[in-house]
């Protein structure tokens, strides 16, 4: 016994004797370019012994004296080292550029490029857009296959229209989901919309406006319904899913960054009208003055964008801060945009990094300054149709009458429009690993606003008509939104001996309140317009807790009982719809003053789940289902249900095929079904009555209070859906040097939201609900990206993109709809587009017009739609040495513009007290501007120099003050190539009328693009 006890002491002391001669003790540091590299992998090749470095890049691992040692870094390229008996190893990691290209972020994870299995695009920040960016959107106009983006006018801030695979829903804006950093945004307007100051309504500001560009590092495009469904009933338009920047590359000492741009811009294109010698020629009146109101309204303007940032990686996570101030000038008087924005991305970790937290914050002020331009300002136009038809005899006096038309300089002068939004987008994320395969993640996130709008004429306006002159009027409107989401998700991801297992499971909650007040005031006893402005907010101030349990008031004369003078009228909802009289009256400077108050809150409910499995990293299957409840839906209808599955096959991983042929290819097959809300509004399954909004007659008396039906019931009401098949080809050639990527698609839009009449005799005109009818779109996709030339001192990139996609209303059989308004004198409640079957949306119903300018009594529907058939964009850069430059190309293709500008003001050769195009006149062309037919009708293809750039990296030695510095310089709309008359055909407009239709390339009256170009620096220390 003792003997045996004895040997195996032996054997013990000799087992760790040589255990201890085997193993020793290495030591070092992991860095990269700009110095230490905190919270670096450093592991013990075919083991799972390993370290990481801490806050000054340092590491110590304990291993075999022939081990080999792998360090990684997320974004740079993994060495392997042997240690040879060495004790210190010091480690510098290049970035690997490719490495961060392949990797694309979904909902709810990340993948790669190789192992996608729906149509995802991304676009990273080396390869945005350029030059004067108000939007994160046009960051990638024109960078995607299949993505047509357009900016609703040149107006800064205003905004854009976004379609992934075309026009989906009749209601809706066909807008896409944006996720940024997590967190899904609602896409309506968080700027207050103003009101009618009694010469027509501004069209809506761009609710990404409040997003910072250069906060951004990538922006992932996911388009079918593989991809999109785990959004479910929010992803029937697509998906944007927008990340932004960490601090991961700061390094432990921390680095600031500054960039600074100065731009200028001048408009791009004006119309060719009579000079004031021309136009008296041709028997205008003489008013003896000379003025070119073009020159007199555009103005070129120099604009700034400057940003700070400091990031900085201490091993257990790592911070980023920014803060920007951009401000932009637009290039017609009285416009501008400013944006003050401050953020912070952090991340930390906890337990031996078993647990994470991320928390990012975007705080900012948006203000906004408008000139008087509306697509609804009626027969006399607004400040852009009195600047075309002015007769250029007048004097530019703020003073000089017009009448029966407008003066530009009394526009310019005596109306004023300004707005102020605040937002804050934050979230916070925990997730804990459990154990290397399972995980689990609570998302906090937490969007809000407050937006005033101020609207105001003075006193000394002229040529209005509804009693402002000598009054003044004004609009104040406040809008308070607030978005509260709560998201839990478990992840399961585990590697067997040859495939691979990822499964998703969630649950989300998100609210939606948007509440505020409009107030409408005339009869002031000032022309100090600040001054206008302030006493009616001061008005409502005052009065908003004289009554409680109300949804507006009004105090004044009102126009039932114009008798009994001055009341204060109250008007309820609750317990029932009420109207009281105040035997109180508040004293307020206003002759009339009303408000209108709302407070709308929606909800949804989500459950939802993914698996990705893999199998011989050749055969990859995705399945996602997710359950939305809406509370726009009534019991009957509330949930659906939105699954979709994938397919994809990795063929160069075949034995079959050759290695030295295809470096990539990949066959992708998805079908799915996502569902779609947008355009439904507050409540609309429920039968409901609100007061109408007390309006101020000319004359400065209320109108009677009166309710009307807001909403009819429909407890059946449901979910549009929309059912995706999609067939995908990935390419590459020469270790992916020369990619390709071929889509085939096909969209079915069912169960189609409308507000289509009521069946007669009903207490309501309209109704929602789900008619009979399908959208169809379909079409073909191909992306191609070359690195032509590329030399350690001289690259070449060619990239280009183009999409084709039909889009056609099928088995409809309801009535055919009215809808695209134009406006002009005389032109109200005429419509140029139809919703018929057989047809695109926005197709065109005009008269025909002959060759001897003779217009049809009746219109016909064209096979003509404003939906461009064809978007493309060719992008190519190049770098030698510390040079780069690049161009960047848009088109559209296959759409028609109406030209309502042209209808309005130059359908005739007449002059007399309106100027004229020379063109009309030298043509003479007689056309009545009442009649609108498909003389205005006008091809809208086109072909635009999007931005140039050329940019200098400074050669630096690094031990100065700078690490790094750059110089570049960008312009943009450089040119454009078209066949249109107009000035512009990219027009985006968004009048909804009566029955709820929103319009497309309708060309009224639109801000003109500017030709901007820019000049700045980047420096990082």
């Amino acid at each position: 016994m003792k003997i045996t006890f004895l040997k195996s002491l032996l054997v013990l002391g000799a087992f760790l004797c040589f255990g201890s001669m085997q193993a020793q003790e290495v030591s070092g540091t992991v860095s990269d370019a700009s110095g230490p590299l905190p919270g670096a992998s450093v592991l013990e090749k075919g083991t799972t012994n390993g370290t990481q470095t801490d806050f000054d890049g340092n590491y110590t691992l304990t291993a075999e004296e022939g081990a080999v040692l792998i360090v990684s870094y997320i974004g740079y390229k993994t060495q392997e080292v042997a240690i040879n008996g060495r004790t210190s190893i010091n480690f510098t990691l290049d970035e690997d550029a490719e490495a961060l290209e392949e990797v694309v972020i979904i909902g709810y994870g990340t993948t790669t490029v190789k192992d996608a299995t729906g149509s995802v695009s991304s676009v990273s920040s080396e390869d945005f857009n350029g030059g004067i960016i108000s939007s994160p959107e046009q960051l990638i106009q024109g960078k995607t296959a299949g993505v047509q983006i357009s900016q609703a006018s040149g107006e800064p801030g205003a905004g854009i229209t976004l379609r992934i695979r075309g026009a989906g829903s009749v209601r809706g804006n066909n807008s896409p989901l944006f996720v940024i950093d997590g967190v899904p945004v609602s896409n309506e307007s968080v700027s207050a919309s103003g009101g009618d100051l009694g010469a027509g309504s501004s069209g809506a500001k761009n609710p990404l406006n409040f997003l910072n560009p250069n906060d951004i590092e990538s922006m992932s495009v996911l388009k079918d319904a593989s991809a999109t469904a785990i959004y479910g009933s929010r992803g029937a338009n697509g998906v944007v899913v927008i990340t932004t920047k960490s601090g991961k590359g700061g390094g432990t000492s921390g680095q600031w960054g500054f960039s600074s741009n100065l731009n200028i811009a001048t408009v791009a294109n004006t119309y060719d009208l009579l000079s004031s010698e021309e136009f008296v020629e041709r028997g205008g009146a003489d008013l003896g003055g000379s003025t070119d109101w073009q020159e007199y309204l555009f103005r070129t303007t120099a604009s700034t964008d400057n940003n700070l940032s400091y990031s900085q990686n201490y091993g257990s996570g790592n911070i980023r801060a920014t803060f920007g101030y951009s401000k932009q000038f637009g290039i017609i008087e009285n416009t501008d945009f400013e944006r003050i924005s401050g953020r912070i991305n952090l991340t930390q970790r906890f337990f031996d990094n078993k647990l994470t937290l991320n928390a990012q914050g975007t705080v900012s002020r948006i203000n906004d300054r408008a000139p008087f331009i509306s697509r609804t300002s009626g027969s006399t136009g607004d400040l852009l149709a009195a600047t075309y038809y002015s007769n250029p005899t007048l004097n530019a006096n703020p003073n000089i009458g017009a009448d029966p038309d407008r003066n530009p300089a009394n526009l310019l002068t005596y109306y004023d429009d300004n707005s102020g939004t605040d937002r804050f987008l934050g979230n916070v994320s925990l997730n804990y690993a459990f154990t290397d395969e399972l995980s689990a993640k609570i998302n906090f996130g937490l969007d809000t606003s407050e937006s005033t709008r101020g609207q105001v004429v003075s006193p000394d306006i002229l040529g209005f008509t509804n009693g402002v002159i000598g009054n003044g009027r004004a609009v104040v409107s406040n809008l308070d939104t607030e978005s509260k989401l709560m998201e839990l998700t478990i992840n399961y991801n585990k590697e067997f001996e040859n495939s691979k297992l990822d499964a998703l499971v969630g649950y989300s909650f998100q609210d939606f309140n948007r509440s505020g007040q409009n107030l409408l005031g005339q009869g002031y006893a000032t022309s100090d317009m600040n001054q206008i402005i302030s006493s009616t907010q001061q008005a409502y101030e005052d009065t908003r807790n004289l009554a409680s349990n109300y949804q507006g008031y009004g105090i004044g004369t009102f126009n039932d009982l114009p008798g009994n003078g001055d009341q204060f009228r109250i008007l309820g909802l609750t317990p029932n719809i009420n109207s009281t009289t105040s035997s109180s009256l508040p004293n307020i400077p206003i002759n009339a003053f009303s408000v209108d108050t709302f407070d709308f809150t929606d909800e949804l409910q989500s459950f939802f789940g993914r698996l990705n499995y893999t199998l011989n990293d050749k055969y990859l299957f995705t399945g996602t289902v997710r359950a939305d409840g809406s509370s726009k839906f009534g019991d009957n209808n509330k949930y659906g249900i939105f699954p979709s599955a994938a397919f994809a096959w990795k063929l160069n991983q075949e034995d079959f095929v050759n290695e030295d042929t295809f470096s990539t290819l990949k066959l992708r097959a998805s079908w799915g079904i996502t569902g779609n809300q947008d355009g439904l509004g507050y409540g609309a399954y429920l039968n409901r009555t609100r007061w109408d909004g007390l309006g101020i007659g000319s004359n400065s008396q209320l109108s009677a209070p009166a309710t009307r039906e807001v909403a009819f019931a429909n407890p059946d009401l449901k979910w549009e859906s929309t059912t995706q098949y999609g067939l995908g080809f990935d390419f590459g050639f020469n270790n992916d040097r020369f990619t390709a990527t071929i889509d085939l698609y096909r969209k079915e839009t069912n169960d189609i939201l409308l507000n289509l009449p009521a069946v007669q005799p009903a207490t309501s005109p309209f109704v929602f609900q789900n008619i009979d009818g399908t959208i169809v779109n379909q079409g073909a996709e191909l992306g191609l990206d070359y690195d032509l030339i590329a030399t350690d001192d001289f690259n070449w990139n060619a990239n280009f993109n183009i999409s084709y996609n039909q889009n056609e209303l099928t088995n409809y059989d309801g009535p055919n709809i009215q809808a695209g308004n134009l406006y002009g004198q005389g032109l109200t409640g005429t419509t140029s587009q139809v919703l018929t079957d057989g047809q695109p949306l926005y197709t065109y119903e005009l008269r025909l017009v002959d060759e001897n300018f003779q217009v049809d009594t009746d219109p016909t529907i064209l096979d003509k739609s404003a939906l461009p058939k064809i978007v493309s964009g060719l992008s190519t850069s190049m770098s030698y040495k510390n040079w780069d430059a690049s161009l960047f190309f848009s088109g559209q293709f296959g759409f028609y513009v109406y030209n309502n500008t042209a209808n309005a003001l130059f359908a005739a050769p007449q002059i007399g007290s309106r100027n004229n195009l020379r063109s009309v006149l030298d043509n003479n062309i007689a056309l009545s501007a009442t009649n609108p037919s498909t003389f205005f009708l006008e091809k809208g293809d086109f072909v635009r120099l999007q931005t140039a750039s050329i940019g200098y990296n400074v050669p630096l030695s690094g031990e100065g003050t700078f690490k790094t510095m750059r110089l570049s310089a960008v312009g943009q709309n450089l040119f454009l190539l078209t066949g249109y008359s107009g000035l512009d055909p990219e027009v985006s407009t968004s009048d909804i009328p009566s029955n709820g239709f929103p319009s497309a390339s309708i060309d009224y009256l639109s801000y003109p693009r500017p030709v901007t170009f820019s000049v700045g620096f980047n420096v990082t220390f």
